[in-house]
């Protein structure tokens, strides 16, 4: 199984349960590994046999800014049912952290997996 992954990709977000949270954008940061075979994209070299990570990219940055669930787990269920659907990828992991949601730490969120992996 080959792996296409967007690694840190920042976006801003209504996102959260508190009154506060709901007026706001807040920082989130996101990393997809997708299951992709890359073996035609890379016999034939173009970009139309391969999945776009810029693509992906611009989708999911355009979904989340559109967005205001109150759970990081909802918006992350909502994105991974984005790629699965709309780029045909069989499997994917998905990370969301909120950076700014617990003073302590760095960051928090969630991981899913979703799909089959081939």
């Amino acid at each position: 199984m080959d792996i296409v992954y967007i690694r840190d990709l920042k976006i801003q977000a209504v996102i959260g349960v508190l009154d506060w949270e709901r007026a706001i954008r807040q920082p989130l940061s996101l990393e997809l590994e997708m299951a992709c075979d890359i073996s035609k994209s890379a016999a034939s070299d173009d970009i139309a046999d391969a999945l776009d990570y810029a693509a992906v990219s611009t989708r999911v940055v355009q979904f989340v800014e559109d967005s205001r669930f109150q759970l990081v787990e909802t918006l992350a269920e909502q994105v991974a049912s984005v790629v699965l659907q709309e780029f045909g990828v069989p499997w994917l992991r998905l990370r969301v952290s909120k950076p700014a949601a617990v003073k302590a730490a760095r960051d928090v969120g969630v991981i899913i997996e979703r799909g089959e992996k081939p």
